[in-house]
Parts: structure tokens; sequence; C-alpha cells
């Protein structure tokens, strides 16, 4: 018992830690906040606002109760006062690391409790009334960086002579649908280190939403412990996690796309997990279900342009260099000339971006995933490629995207 208590809390410790190159990183997650209680004594200090309050925008998919789902959900909202606090619900996953940042600043990260109310913002906080008064209108927003844990929201409270304000929605909209690759597995950061999570927040004046979840097949098919393929879940407002059969079993919510903003532009990177052969899914399945998700996709926004990503699937060794190793290639393109075919023809919304010659053998880590180069290459390419084809503007203007990426030489000498 005593090994087994020492090999856990080592386990806890490691947990905590962001090796690189199996370095410590120093200070991994800055701006931990702390619990608080909000009780009749003290309540008048204090404005509350509910989980459905007009002033809250929800990035990405959320579901009735308000949990969170896929990779990298968010909750953004405007605010006045010094104090912001939130608290979360019982479906909220035990120490799930979120990030948080006021208007554009550094991303901070705390991890959160079910059950609980966590004191994001104070005076003391970086970026708070910086340049602006007390009054003013600043920008909060918290972004789930697992894409396998969630919160529930349960409400949001600021100091009673604040309050929220309501941050209207860019214009444009990006959907991510993927798997593994997109959801940024391995990652630093997870979802926010993603590529998926550099081309979104990369513009910089986008809306975005990464519906990726890893294992899953485009295929509707069990894959990797994943019930369901990307062509029924996709649908779906939950992903397929074992927290959405705990909560859901086999009934999900349906996603309203009704109610939610439109995409203009929908990025699709699946077949991965197809390809593998432990999943017997044949080449004609991923090919039909490829069509069935672009009907489906077409179907509820007919005016948004659909990305199909070719896929890099490795690089191996051939004699003394590298190659890369590509999986469906047929396929893919074969989906993309039949959407430029016949009675689609003249819709042309459907486009083909490939991948070879963007990433390198160093741009793969050892768990078979890309590196956060790697992640910022792709992202850097996809960016270029909606801005010249669709006429999308980079708005970034200097907040970082990915954080922690400053690396740099300091030695003039050698």
């Amino acid at each position: 018992m005593r090994v087994l208590a020492i090999l856990l809390a080592l386990l806890s410790v490691a947990l905590a830690e962001i090796l690189q190159n199996g370095q410590l990183r120093t200070n991994p997650y800055p701006g931990q906040v702390g619990a608080i209680a909000i009780t009749a004594s003290n309540s008048s200090a204090w404005k509350a606002y509910p989980p459905n309050a007009t002033e809250l925008s929800y990035k990405g998919r959320w579901d009735s109760k308000y949990i969170s789902w896929w990779s990298a959900p968010g909750l953004k909202f405007g605010f006045t006062g010094d104090n912001v606090a939130i608290s979360f619900g019982n479906y909220t996953d035990a120490g799930v690391l979120v990030a948080y940042r006021v208007d554009g600043q550094d991303w901070q990260f705390s991890n959160v409790t079910a059950n609980a109310t966590y004191l994001f913002i104070t005076p003391s906080t970086t970026g708070v009334n910086l340049t602006t008064p007390a009054s003013a209108v600043q920008t909060f927003e918290m972004r789930v960086t697992n894409w396998a844990y969630g919160v529930q929201l349960a409400g949001v409270w600021t100091s009673s002579s604040g309050g929220l304000v309501k941050i209207p929605n860019y214009p444009m909209n990006i959907e991510i649908i993927g798997d593994s690759l997109s959801a940024g597995q391995y990652a630093t950061y997870e979802g926010i280190s993603s590529y998926s999570w550099g081309l979104g927040e990369g513009f910089g004046n986008v809306e975005f939403s990464i519906t990726a979840y890893p294992g899953i097949c485009l295929h509707d098919s069990r894959c990797y412990g994943n019930l369901r393929g990307q062509t029924y879940q996709w649908l779906h407002t939950s992903d397929t996690s074992g927290r959405a059969i705990e909560i859901w079993g086999d009934n999900p919510e349906l996603w309203d796309f009704a109610t939610h903003q439109a995409a203009n532009v929908v990025v699709i990177n699946l077949g991965t997990n197809d390809n593998n052969t432990s999943n017997n899914i044949t080449n004609t399945e991923y090919y039909q279900s490829y069509i069935q998700l672009i009907d489906e996709v077409h179907g509820v926004w007919p005016k948004a342009q659909i990305i199909l990503i070719s896929l890099w699937n490795g690089f191996g060794a051939v004699g003394n260099t590298y190659e890369q190793g590509g999986a469906f290639i047929t396929e893919i393109y074969q989906v993309y000339q039949y959407f430029n075919s016949g009675e689609y023809a003249k819709q042309s919304f459907v486009h083909y971006f490939n991948t070879t010659g963007i990433l390198q053998h160093n741009d793969i880590n050892p768990q078979y995933h890309p590196t956060d180069v790697g992640h910022v290459k792709l992202a850097s390419h996809l960016l270029q490629y909606i801005k010249l084809n669709f006429g999308f503007v980079f708005g970034a203007t200097g907040p970082e995207v990915q954080h922690d990426t400053l690396y740099w030489n300091d030695q003039q000498d050698y």
C-alpha cells in the first residue's frame, strides 16, 4: 500500500507538469484562482447572473444543462466593476483546466471543480483597469482546454457596482470537424494548442467551433471506444465521451443549427482513424460517409464553403530520408471531384486542401500527432488559404494566440 501511495503521489505531481523534450517547463499554468463562498452575509456585495443570462456568449457546443462539449468550448462576456466570479455546477469535471483572459492579455490558467465558485477577476488581476476606468467595459473570455473534460456553468457574479455586457459576435464563423488531430490531443495545452485553435483564434475577428474528438471515425462505426462516427455525432450537441454517455445515454440532444450562427467556412479533417485496419472500415464506406457528411453540412449551411484536408498520416524512413505517408488519398480527392461535377458543378462549395509539404517528419511528436510547431505550421497555411480564397481579413493585432510559444536565442556567441 505504501508503494501504491507513493506512485499515486508521483502521478498527481506529473499531471501538473509540462515536459519539453524531457525538461520541466517553469510555471506552466500561471493564473490559478481560488474558490470563494458567496453567502447571505456577503451577497449584497455581488450581482448574480444565471447561466441563461442574455449577456453571456457561449462558444462551441453547450447543451441545455449548460454543460460544455468537444474541444475548446468557451464563454465570453463584457463586464464593468472590479470583481468577476464564476460558479460551476455538478457536472463539472474535477480539476478541469480552463484558460481565461481579460481583453488582449496573455492567457492564464486555473483548475476548477464542481459545485464551487471561483474569483477570476479582482482589482489586482493583470489587465484590469490597466488603461481604462472601472466604469469602462472590459472583455472576459474563458475556454476549456481539454477535449475529454467539461464544465457546467451555474452562474456568473460581478461586484454589485458593476455588471455584465453582451459582446456581439463577429460576423464570420468557422467550423472545424475532426478527430484527435483537430482536438489537440498531445499538444501542450491540448485544445488551445491545436491547429484548429490557431486557425480560429489566429484570425482574431471570427467566431469558431471545434467539433472534434480523439479516436472518432468519419464513418458511423465504433472506433477506439467511440460508439458513433461523425456522420451521426456532428448533428448532436455532445461528443462521444464517457461523460456524455453517463449524462445523455443513447439519446443525446440534437444541435439546434437554426438558433446558432451559421458557418461561412467548414474545415473537415477526418479519416485517420477510419484508415486503421483495426476499425474495419472499407474505402467504399469511407467515401460514401464523406459524401453523407458533406450533404449534412450543406443541408444546414447551404452557403458555407467546405474545405477537405488531405491526410498526411505520418512519416516514415525511406532509404536515407523521410517521406509523408497519406491515407484515403484517392477517396478524398474523388469526394472533392464529386461535389464539383454534375448537379453540383455550378455551386463550387467544396474545396481540396493538400497538406503535402506543409509538415515534415520532425513536426510529428512521439505520440503520432503534430508538435506545437506542427500545429502552428498547419494553421498558418490554412489562414492564408482561407484569406486568399474566401476574402477573410486578418484581424489579430498582437494578443497571443497559442500560449507560451516564446522561444528565442539570446546568445551572441557559440
